[in-house]
């Protein structure tokens, strides 16, 4: 059986990449296969979070999710924090995983910057948590973005290593799923930049909560090049304002980066800007109002996280109990 899991961090502001890299092909997903998806606050703290406003982004997101199209019903949705097994095989991956495989990590290094010494322990470590995140649901695919694929191989290793250690077959090798046109859209004012919602230029991303007057003036402001707009993807080359804008043209409309393309063969950036403004406000206007209206009831938000989180516990107990049979460690509930 295929069985997907995924995670998205509650730090607020979701935006275009998180849509179109994520949340898009989530929502197809959830239409073919069992889905898992998290709320994974566990990761958030390992840098600081003012309580009231991680509480209140955990509920934004949420929101985005279900705004997006994610059906309760049909996927598990949850918040990490309330499924104890993550942070409990955490700890046993936290002894299967070596240091050499942390210290290759490269989202760590960018991440904790110059500052390394001053990182916290959860910052350096949260790949082992990642790793129990997929593995405690045995998780057989995980759609990630290029960034994310070195943290599936590490997820990979320990599975495998931890299946060599104790000689059995017992947890699957996940699976990388790399969807859509613009699985890593990039920053309005810097092509070659992803956009984050970290960035402190609000005209860098497209927020799912703006208005479609705040969507038309940043796509009115993104930064562009003087050449005219190219038949071929080909002609995107060295050209990573055109390239991120065309990508996201493509992913929003669902068309091929060769039907866009094709579409403005010689047009003037001016026009492109115009459809790709209009596009963006028929698909993403309704997201946003949704996510409004839903974050204005957080007694549904914290239901729907609650319903997720049972569901969850019942996969994720039963692993962790073999788990412990596995490695031997003794509890009330693995004896005879």
């Amino acid at each position: 059986m295929t069985l997907i899991f995924s995670g998205i961090q509650p730090t607020g502001n979701l935006q275009l990449g998180n849509y179109l890299g994520a949340l898009k092909n989530w929502v197809t997903l959830q239409h073919d296969y069992e889905c898992i998806y998290c709320v994974v606050d566990l990761h958030a703290v390992t840098v600081w979070q003012e309580p009231k406003e991680l509480a209140s982004n955990t509920r934004e997101v949420t929101a985005g999710l279900l705004a997006s199209g994610l059906d309760p019903r049909k996927n598990i949705i949850f918040n990490q924090s309330q499924v104890a097994q993550h942070a409990e095989l955490a700890w046993i991956f936290s002894c299967v995983a070596r240091l050499g495989w942390l210290n290759r990590m490269t989202q760590f290094k960018e991440k904790a910057g110059k500052k390394q010494e001053n990182a916290s322990v959860g910052l350096y470590a949260y790949p082992s948590l990642m790793a129990a995140d997929i593995l405690i649901y045995k998780a057989t695919h995980v759609p990630v973005g290029e960034d994310q694929k070195q943290h599936l191989e590490l997820t990979r290793d320990v599975a495998q290593k931890f299946n060599n250690d104790f000689g059995i077959e017992f947890f699957p090798l996940p699976e990388p799923l790399i969807l859509g046109h613009a699985t890593r859209v990039m920053s309005l004012r810097d092509g070659t930049k992803k956009m984050s919602k970290s960035d402190l230029s609000e005209a860098s991303r497209i927020n799912l909560t703006d208005t479609p007057d705040e969507i038309a003036h940043k796509i009115r402001k993104a930064k562009t090049d003087s050449d005219t707009l190219p038949g071929t993807p080909k002609g995107l080359e060295n050209r990573p304002e055109a390239a991120n804008l065309f990508g996201i043209f493509a992913a929003l409309s669902d068309l091929s980066l060769e039907e866009v393309c094709m579409k403005f063969d010689g047009a003037e950036f001016s026009k492109f800007k115009k459809e790709l403004t209009e596009l963006a406000v028929v698909v993403l206007g309704p997201i946003g109002k949704e996510m409004a209206r839903l974050v204005s009831d957080p007694g549904y938000l914290d239901k729907v996280l609650a319903d997720g989180s049972e569901r969850a516990r019942n996969i994720a107990a039963p692993v962790l109990k073999d788990v412990y049979d596995i490695v031997g460690l003794l509890r009330s509930d693995n004896l005879d």
